[in-house]
């Protein structure tokens, strides 16, 4: 069979100052000297990596030995990624597929054109590289001056303009109705007799709600723990510095008035809300609620809580995380009694009985169904639909497309520095991250969905561990049930699945 030439192209999105992909064609075409070819192009797609329909196809059609020569305007069309560069150039030179970017004059099919391809891509990831340090050097940067840096609220608090060293930013003001249930939540939990249980029941009863939803225990603890509303003082100063936490401010700045901002540590990995070692304290321009005395007691006895255990390991049965009441859509938690069975409670009842649950409902019983639907579903779907590649979700290529942009425009924001005046460079400071927010959501945005994807190879898994399921494990349940269903809601005499496909 006589293999073909192939120009790929790509343009992420169209702008007066980028190369359209007809005029790369024509470009690569010269390479070719009047010889045939077959194009690839992707439109509106980034570079940083291979999730791209044309390109997929471009690689399969090489692995079947279709393709002699690769052609691209210029390196970066094809990738910016130096480990995703170096995996096409193993599967290039495995089916002996030579490499030519037109306008850089590399050609793989000599030495020095591959040794002059690999410092290329070198140098361009890491113009990325220093491009993503420089937004982070600002990042940390505002955040050690005291600026906000983004996000709602605390509870108690609006949002108001002003200008700090002749920045454009935010300052917490006091909500009155909101600040005096944060006061009233201090005081009550400052007394050693009252739980997290007391509190939530009581607001639960009273009918208020925090962020339009009921206070649960999780959000309770990090309210208490938030140094936002501590009129911070020496004490709160002395405090912090014997956690290891980096406080930026001088001791003077603690005056018994303002509150505080906790930033996540620049190479901390541990959770600032429970490990407060190597993270950022800053004195904010906002006053504090509550007095450090109270906001120290409180502190103190979270310190000694070791009933909110955040991301337990499901132990007790093999449906945790899927199964929720469906009176009230909160977890069902599977409970032992003195004989030894399990049965599944409402954790909103057992927080602040403010939901009926869902009767008693034996843990054993409800496995056993969900085993047995398992069963049927998979039995009546034998090709599973939900199955499809991921790089061909409208929905990927669409955030793909719009992290391409964001991060386009936060380069040109940043290139924009160099010489800007005070207030041009707060601006840019601004919208940069305004910028890096949001693409930070949309990737974890990308982080659900493939989360929520099932690859090819962990169908066959699923489908061995059903078959197999007395044998398997308890991880191996879980894994199971994690790749089939959604979501399960039991109400008394009935259960609801959400399947994946």
């Amino acid at each position: 069979m006589k293999r073909i030439n192939a120009i790929y192209a790509r343009q992420s999105v169209d702008r007066a100052d980028s190369i359209s992909i007809e005029s790369q064609i024509e470009f690569c075409k010269y390479e070719l000297k009047g010889g045939a070819f077959r194009e690839y192009k992707d439109k509106g797609y980034s570079g940083k990596n291979t999730v791209r329909p044309q390109l997929q196809q471009l690689l399969e059609d090489i692995r079947r030995g279709e393709v002699e020569k690769v052609i691209v305007y210029k390196l970066d069309r094809i990738s910016r990624s130096i480990l995703d560069f170096s995996n096409m150039m193993e599967l290039f030179q495995q089916y002996q597929v030579e490499f030519v970017s037109s306008t850089e004059k590399f050609d793989t099919s000599t030495p020095m054109g591959r040794a002059m391809l690999n410092i290329c891509i070198v140098f361009a990831q890491l113009e990325r590289e220093t491009i993503q340090k420089r937004v982070s050097d600002a990042y940390y940067s505002r955040s050690q001056r005291g600026f906000r840096m983004g996000g709602k609220p605390p509870y108690g608090y609006r949002l108001e303009e002003i200008i700090m060293e002749g920045i454009h930013t935010k300052k917490l003001v006091e909500e009155p109705q909101e600040a005096a249930i944060v006061r009233e939540i201090f005081q009550m939990y400052e007394r050693p007799d009252t739980s997290y249980g007391d509190i939530t029941r009581y607001y639960a009863e009273k009918g208020v709600q925090f962020y339009g939803k009921e206070l649960i225990r999780p959000m309770l603890a990090q309210l208490l723990r938030n140094p936002v509303y501590v009129r911070a003082d020496m004490d709160v100063y002395r405090f912090f510095k014997s956690h290891g936490t980096n406080v930026v401010s001088s001791s003077e700045q603690f005056d018994g008035i303002h509150g505080c901002y906790l930033y996540q540590g620049r190479d901390s990995v541990t959770d600032k809300q429970q490990n407060l070692k190597g993270h950022m304290l800053v004195v904010a321009p906002h006053e504090g609620l509550v007095s450090s005395e109270q906001w120290l007691n409180c502190r103190i006895k979270l310190l000694q809580n070791k009933t909110i255990q955040a991301n337990r390991k499901a132990v007790n049965t093999w449906l945790a995380g899927k199964v929720k009441c469906g009176h009230c859509g909160y977890a069902l938690m599977s409970i032992k009694i003195q004989s030894g069975k399990q049965y599944l409670r409402c954790t909103k009842r057992l927080n602040n009985k403010a939901c009926p649950g869902c009767g008693k409902i034996y843990t054993e019983e409800v496995e056993n169904y969900v085993y047995g639907e398992m069963v049927r579903r998979l039995r009546d779907a034998q090709t599973p639909v939900g199955y499809t590649k991921l790089k061909e979700n409208p929905q990927v290529k669409k955030i793909y497309r719009e992290i391409e942009e964001i991060e386009e425009e936060i380069s040109m924001f940043v290139d924009s520095l160099t010489g800007a005046g005070e207030t041009l460079a707060a601006y840019i400071n601004q919208r940069v991250e305004e910028l890096d927010h949001t693409r930070q959501l949309k990737m974890e945005a990308l982080t659900v969905l493939a989360e929520n994807h099932v690859m090819p190879e962990q169908i066959e898994k699923v489908i061995s561990n059903i078959s197999l399921w007395d044998q398997i494990g308890f991880e191996e349940k879980r894994f199971t049930v994690d790749k089939m269903i959604t979501l399960l809601k039991v109400l008394p005499g009935s259960i609801q699945i959400q399947w994946k496909f």
